[in-house]
């Protein structure tokens, strides 16, 4: 005889950036490994996917801590994305951070288009 049980499904909207992302109605699912460097006198970087993008922002986790307005550089390891944003929105949860991060100029190559 088969038991059933019941295991919560592992999708975007359940994850920390999926509710972040129901702030930007545009937002589209992505999954896009990029660098992610905080600009100023506190220097540091991390990798990480952009998981959602509209086409002025960017939606994605680290566990290092930024703030709001805080400006950002963005580079995936090809270099066709390669732009710098600022911290629009954070959310925290459990030692990590949610952010949506909006180019600071257009960026001609983004995928996300509106």
């Amino acid at each position: 005889m088969s038991q059933q049980g019941v295991a919560p499904a592992r999708s975007a909207q359940s994850s920390i950036v999926g509710r972040l992302a129901k702030f930007f109605p545009e937002a589209a699912p992505v999954r896009i490994g990029v660098r992610v460097t905080r600009l100023g006198p506190e220097s540091y970087g991390e990798t990480t996917v952009i998981e959602f993008g509209t086409s002025q922002e960017v939606l994605f986790a680290l566990t290092q801590p930024l703030e709001f307005g805080d400006r950002i550089h963005l580079e995936n390891a090809d270099g066709s994305l390669k732009t710098e944003a600022t911290v629009v929105a954070v959310q925290y949860h459990n030692g990590r951070t949610a952010l949506a991060a909006r180019f600071t100029s257009a960026v001609p190559n983004w995928i996300v288009k509106p």
